[in-house]
């Protein structure tokens, strides 16, 4: 609820505070006065763009401040607690605009973005301006309208809940089989690669062995000669090699008992010719184990030509790398099977999803559906009150594709001459008729949903009489429950007024200014009279709307 609206150095505004009432209050004043200017300045409030030319005084900055209770609403506490604001039972919405024409926002003194501060706005207060009934012919409002009489939010809550689950499986099936198409491309190529590698069998070091062994069969005989010469002068020549050492060494044994030192010289001695002999073994050894043959040199050949392809095509060096290829082409082909294996899941789950979606957003329409008849009995009926007689909506109801609000597709249609030949309300219905009509349909709106406070800004141009005072009984009884401000030039809707607000224009330092004032029974009484009669009411005009005022 709105209590209070400070508002400082604005237009023609010097400075005014209203304090507010939480049911009817009206406000009324003669044309030009600054009636609309409030909702201007109110509009700063509720995050509209601000302009520097609206400052009265150009050397001081605008202020509009706004007091509010939001006691019972939990919606802007969830909000406030979103945005690391200070949640308490009074909220002061302030908007400052600077001389050079940059304007800043606070809410509760915290400063606020002008988003931050829309979305609260839209929370605390509902303004319905003459001709802004745009909304009225979105498919979107005309949605919430129908849920919120179906008393569809928890269900829609549910149902948009799993709605995204679905549509995020959808969108991540839709993205694994891209990869298994784009996988699929390549399947063929890959999977040829890869069998050219595993059947050229290679193991770890493979191709550089095989070059070493390859140098060795190639030079075999001279190798086998080399080494049989070297064995043959160490053990098996006249004088070998092995023997001469062996001689040498016992005839220093003989020398020992000359000098210390030679026994270890003897020691050093027979260890070369056992090292020696150790070394002719070995020698042999490798002789017996080398072969010469054409076959193996053949088949050696064989495998390092396969393998040199396989690194040329692969533009590699070892075969370590070549190994490391073919395991990255082994997980490859597993990675697709892997897909499809994945794709056969997520298809279950996306399915499952998809059939939750469509039981709940079936049950939705059914409400929305049953709500239908009785919404567009109850709006007709009081477009009858409001001076329509002969205009009736219509509302369309089209199944369509699972969509986050179900799958309804919504049009309002309107006939305002019983012509029976109803069409789009955004194309048919004038400002007045919209305006009415959006007056209907929030009354009964408001009833099953915590609206905000309701603002309607000259929502009766067009209509006087009994329309008049049927429009007074509907914002009577909205204002029950609810909070309502009404700029009015209807006294028929004066007379309904818990407040009556008189905006005037006074001269203060040699300028005119806006000033508003709130007012007693009596001034009541002489203001609905001039609405009625003139400036200067008849005594007729005085006793009538003392008599309105009274009912």
């Amino acid at each position: 609820m709105l209590q209070k609206l400070h508002i400082q150095n604005y237009a023609i505004i010097d400075e005014i505070a209203i304090d507010f009432s939480g049911n009817l209050n009206i406000i009324t004043g003669e044309t030009g006065a600054g009636k609309s200017i409030l909702m201007g300045a109110l509009s700063l409030v509720l995050g509209e763009r601000a302009e520097s030319t609206a400052l009265m005084n150009k050397e001081k900055k605008c202020v509009v401040e706004g007091s509010f209770t939001t006691a019972s609403n939990s919606e802007i506490k969830q909000f406030l607690k979103a945005n690391e604001l200070d949640v308490e039972e009074e909220l002061v919405i302030r908007r400052e605009l600077a001389v050079n024409g940059k304007s800043r926002a606070f809410i509760n003194d915290t400063p606020v973005n002008l988003g931050q501060l829309k979305a609260l706005s839209s929370l605390l207060v509902d303004l319905h301006q003459q001709f802004d009934t745009l909304e009225l012919g979105d498919s979107d409002f005309q949605r919430e309208v129908l849920d919120a009489l179906a008393g569809n939010g928890n269900l829609l809550l549910e149902y948009r809940t799993v709605f995204n689950q679905y549509s995020k499986a959808k969108k991540e099936l839709q993205e694994l089989q891209q990869q298994q198409a784009a996988a699929n491309t390549a399947l063929d190529y890959n999977q040829f690669l890869f069998n050219e590698l595993n059947e050229a069998g290679l193991k770890e070091n493979e191709l550089e062995e095989l070059d070493a062994e390859l140098k060795l069969l190639s030079n075999a005989e001279n190798i086998k000669q080399q080494l049989s010469a070297i064995y043959f002068q160490l053990k098996d020549s006249e004088l070998p090699i092995v023997q001469q050492v062996k001689s040498l060494s016992n005839k220093l044994h003989t020398l020992q008992q000359y000098d210390e030192s030679i026994e270890e010289l003897t020691k050093r001695l027979l260890g070369a010719q056992a090292e020696l002999m150790d070394i002719g073994e070995e020698l042999e050894n490798i002789d017996n184990g080398i072969h010469y043959s054409p076959e193996r040199i053949q088949e050696v050949n064989d495998k390092i030509s396969l393998g040199y392809k396989l690194l040329k095509k692969h533009n590699v060096n070892t075969t370590a790398e070549l190994l490391a290829i073919k395991n990255l082409l082994q997980q490859k082909l597993n990675d697709i099977l892997n897909i499809s294996e994945t794709i056969v899941a997520k298809e279950q789950a996306t399915a499952a999803l998809l059939k939750n979606c469509e039981q709940l957003a079936a049950v939705i329409t059914a409400k929305r559906n049953k709500t239908i008849k009785p919404f567009t009995e109850k709006v007709n009926n009081l477009l009858v009150q409001v001076g329509m007689p002969n205009a009736a909506i219509k509302v369309q109801l089209q199944k369509v594709a699972l969509h986050i609000d179900g799958a309804d597709a919504f049009e309002f249609l309107f006939d305002a001459n019983k012509s029976d030949r109803f069409e789009s309300l955004r194309k048919v219905a004038s400002g007045g008729e919209l305006s009415r009509l959006m007056l209907c349909i929030k009354s009964l709106v408001a009833k099953k949903l915590q609206l905000p406070t309701l603002i309607f800004d000259e929502i009766d141009t067009g209509i006087s009489g009994e329309a008049a005072k049927q429009v007074a009984v509907i914002m009577k009884e909205l204002s029950v429950a609810h909070q309502v401000i009404a700029i009015t030039h209807q006294p028929q809707i004066a007379a309904k007024a818990t407040a009556h607000y008189f905006v005037y224009k006074s001269i203060q330092r040699d300028k005119i200014s806006t000033a508003i004032r709130l007012l007693n029974k009596e001034e009541r009484i002489t203001a609905i009279a001039q609405m009625l009669s003139g400036e200067k009411p008849t005594a007729a005009a005085l006793e009538n709307a003392r008599e309105m005022v009274g009912n």
